[in-house]
């Protein structure tokens, strides 16, 4: 009995001792929790998708708590709602946050886009595009395997016909999906944009029209008659620059093959 007693009051002094010893270094070793940064990382939604330019939401909570100068509306999922949040809680003005959205420049569908081949490897586009392109005869275009499908975190993203199409209804304007992208064919733009080119291929156009019906052809009529210079023909490809774009639709009716789409009217 006596040899319990001793080995049970051997345990209990050494758990004490233990106890001590965690707690003094919890207190003095301890690292310490900055209340203003849990508080801010409260306003973030975690997508963690780096777009406001620092290691994820926990690295974006750190230095708007510690860094002065760092601007509370870089966080382009949590949108108005968190810049208000966040500059609520560090005395400072809420700026206005423009809500963007990720767009998919392809529009070539099974009914657009020729076969060049059958693939039959791996289900991914990245593997298809290290392969050999993927099956479309437009090397430029969507591979539609659903890589970008897989990195949404919003249920934004579906296949199609053959190719991917983004919900602006729930795309938050992360750029996951434009970061997975072999192809590089989705970028992320503002939200109430309403002209979008819907083609990546760089191509002459007759070469692209070889390939599919609904790719840009490079004929530059958009260019030469939008009336602000908002469009420029760059590699036979048609771009946008929405800090000059008026959206006054001109182009998405001047383009002979429709590759101009009208983009989120219903957000306007």
């Amino acid at each position: 009995m006596s040899q319990i007693l001793f080995a049970a009051g051997a345990l209990a002094a050494i758990g004490l001792v233990l106890a001590v010893i965690l707690t003094l270094a919890d207190r003095f070793m301890g690292i310490k929790t900055n209340e203003k940064e849990a508080k801010i990382r409260e306003c973030l939604p975690g997508a963690n998708c780096g777009m406001c330019g620092f290691s994820g939401c926990d690295g974006y909570a750190h230095a708007l708590a510690e860094t002065p100068g760092v601007k509370p509306n870089l966080c382009r999922p949590g949108g108005q709602i968190a810049t208000e949040k966040i500059a609520s809680i560090l005395g400072v003005r809420a700026e206005y946050v423009e809500p963007m959205v990720a767009f998919v420049h392809c529009g070539g569908d099974c009914g657009k886009n020729g076969k060049k081949e059958s693939y039959a490897g791996l289900s991914t586009c990245a593997g298809a595009k290290m392969l050999y392109g993927g099956e479309g005869a437009c090397v430029y275009g969507c591979i539609g395997y659903g890589d970008c499908r897989s990195a949404c975190n919003y249920q934004a993203i579906c296949i199609e016909n053959g190719i991917a199409h983004i919900d602006a209804r729930k795309c938050v304007g992360c750029g996951a999906c434009a970061e997975v992208c072999p192809s590089h064919v989705i970028s992320v733009i503002p939200k109430l944009a309403v002209p979008a080119v819907a083609c990546s291929n760089h191509e002459k156009g007759a070469v692209t029209r070889k390939k599919c019906s609904g790719g840009c052809i490079g004929c530059m009529k958009c260019q030469k008659n939008c009336p602000v210079g908002a469009i420029t023909v760059v590699n036979n490809c048609a771009q946008i620059d929405y800090e000059k774009c008026t959206r006054c639709r001109g182009c998405v009716e001047l383009c002979p093959v429709g590759c101009i789409e009208v983009l989120n009217t219903d957000l306007k």
